[in-house]
C-alpha cells in the first residue's frame, strides 16, 4: 500500500525533532569547553566535512560569520591539495561527520596537528576513529534516520545543524554581540534593513499625511484621507497627537451612524494610540505593529510630544533604502 504522504511528512519532522531534543539533553561540559576555546581565539574558525556533513559545515561557517566569529569552510579534499594554507597557527577546526570514519578527514588530522589546530568534532559516533582524534567531541548521534530504511542523512543532519547553531550562538552571547554588530554583518536584505534603517528614513510627514482637529467633520476627514491614502489620519492640537483615525474607524462609523453630518473627528479617533519614535529601527516598529493580540498596519510617529507623521507596515518592507 502506498503510504500516506502527510503521515510520512509528519513522521519525518517528528523524528528530526526528537533527534534535536536528544542532542540538547546530551550537551555537557564539553560543549562549554568548545565555546570557551572558540571565544578565546582571536582569529578564525575553520569548519570542514564531506558529503551531507559538508553542507552542514558550510552552513555552520556562515552562521559563525554572521554572529561575530570569523569562519571559513574548508573542503577536506582541497585541504590536502594546498588549501590548508588558509590556516593561521592555532586556528580551531570544527569537524563534522556522521560516521566518524571519513577517510579524507582522517588523512587531514596529522596536517592539522602540525598547524596546532585544536579539534572540535560534531560526530555521530563518539567512539569512531575521528572521535579518538578530537580534543573535544560533541555528540550528534541519532537513534535512527527519518527515512523508512534508515539510510538518508536526515535526522543526523538536523542534529548536527542544531549543535552547530548552538555552538555559534553560545559564542555570540559570550562575545556580547549587539544588534548593531549584527546589522554591520548584514548590510543588505530585509534583515539588515530592519536593523539599520530608522523610522525617520521611511516615515511620511507634512503634506503626505492626513491631519485633522478634534472638531473636524467626518466628511473633511474622509476628504483628507482620500487625498493622502496612508490608511489613517492624525488628530492633533498644537502639534500634539490627540488620537488617530483609521480606514476601519471610518467604515465602522458609516455602518453604525445614519446621519454622519454631526460626527466629528474626536468622536471617531482612537485615544492613546500606539506610537513610535522616529529614531526607532524598522525592527522595533515592526514589533510594535505585529507583536500584539490585534495587529496594526500604521503607527503615528511622535517625538518630544509632537506628532511628525505616520509610518505604515508597507513602508517597512520597501527596498529602495540599502
Amino acid at each position: 500500500m502506498t503510504p500516506d504522504p502527510l503521515e510520512a511528512g509528519r513522521v519525518s519532522i517528528e523524528m528530526e525533532a526528537e533527534a534535536i531534543a536528544c542532542a540538547a539533553r546530551r550537551l555537557d561540559d564539553r560543549f562549554a569547553c568548545a565555546v570557551r576555546l572558540i571565544q578565546s581565539h582571536a582569529g578564525k574558525v575553520v569548519v570542514t566535512g564531506l558529503g551531507k556533513s559538508g553542507f552542514v559545515a558550510q552552513k555552520l561557517a556562515a552562521t559563525f560569520c554572521s554572529t561575530g566569529t570569523p569562519a571559513v569552510f574548508l573542503h577536506p579534499v582541497d585541504a590536502l591539495h594546498g588549501d590548508v594554507g588558509i590556516y593561521t597557527d592555532g586556528d580551531p577546526t570544527v569537524v563534522l561527520s556522521k560516521s566518524g570514519t571519513t577517510l579524507e578527514l582522517l588523512r587531514l588530522i596529522p596536517v592539522l596537528r602540525g598547524l596546532n589546530s585544536p579539534l572540535i568534532g560534531i560526530l555521530g559516533n563518539r567512539a569512531s576513529p575521528l572521535g579518538k582524534e578530537m580534543d573535544i567531541v560533541l555528540d550528534a548521534s541519532v537513534r535512527a534516520e527519518a527515512d523508512p530504511y534508515n539510510l538518508a542523512p536526515t535526522a543526523s543532519a538536523a542534529a548536527a545543524t542544531a549543535i552547530g547553531d548552538a555552538l555559534a550562538l553560545a559564542v555570540m552571547q559570550a562575545r556580547n554581540l549587539t544588534p548593531e554588530d549584527f546589522a554591520q554583518r548584514h548590510p543588505a536584505g530585509q534583515l539588515g534593513r530592519n536593523l539599520r534603517v530608522t523610522v525617520r528614513q521611511v516615515m511620511h510627514g507634512g503634506d503626505e499625511v492626513a491631519w485633522a482637529a478634534k472638531e473636524s467633520s467626518m466628511k473633511s476627514v474622509i476628504i483628507a484621507m482620500n487625498r493622502c491614502p496612508l490608511g489613517a489620519a492624525c488628530v492633533t492640537e498644537d502639534g500634539r497627537l490627540e488620537g488617530v483615525i483609521t480606514d476601519g474607524d471610518l467604515r465602522r462609523a458609516l455602518q453604525n451612524t445614519d446621519d454622519i453630518r454631526a460626527v466629528r473627528a474626536g468622536d471617531l479617533m482612537t485615544l492613546h494610540p500606539v506610537t513610535v519614535n522616529p529614531d526607532a529601527t524598522l525592527q522595533e516598529a515592526m514589533r510594535l505593529m505585529e507583536d500584539r493580540p490585534s495587529q496594526i498596519s500604521v503607527l503615528p510617529v511622535v517625538e518630544g510630544g509632537r506628532c511628525l507623521g505616520l509610518v505604515r507596515l508597507h513602508d517597512l518592507y520597501q527596498t529602495d533604502l540599502l
